[in-house]
């Protein structure tokens, strides 16, 4: 007697098959929504650093926000994530370095730096 068909074995495999690649696929996604929500803070916090240092570089040369030293600024707020806020200047003859640095936490601490120098 020839009878055409799959045993229960066969199915049972192809089960298992088809759940390991839809477990990876499973895995795939919660990687893709972290990546997602941690390109999202790290674009949050580059809008925000170079707002803030074309701002210091459009100020006058002799301003007080352009002394050397650290100069705290203040926190923002953006989707529910705190950014801190603060730079640096170096002075000397001439030009000014300017360090703009935004941390934020968003379960891991990160951080983000832009440089810049403002000439007279």
């Amino acid at each position: 007697m020839n009878k055409k068909g799959f045993t229960l074995t066969e199915v049972l495999i192809g089960l298992i098959f088809l759940a390991i690649g839809l477990l990876a696929i499973g895995a795939l996604q919660i990687t893709s929504t972290r990546g997602n929500f941690f390109s999202n803070n790290l674009m949050q916090a580059s809008y925000i650093a170079q707002d803030r240092l074309e701002r210091l570089k459009n100020q006058p040369f002799g301003d007080a926000a352009l002394f050397d030293g650290n100069h705290p600024d203040d926190s923002a707020t953006v989707s529910g994530v705190v950014y801190n806020r603060a730079y640096t200047v170096d002075g000397a003859a001439g030009y000014k370095l300017i360090t703009y640095i935004v941390t934020w936490n968003d379960g891991v601490n990160h951080s983000l730096s832009f440089s810049t120098i403002r000439s007279l």
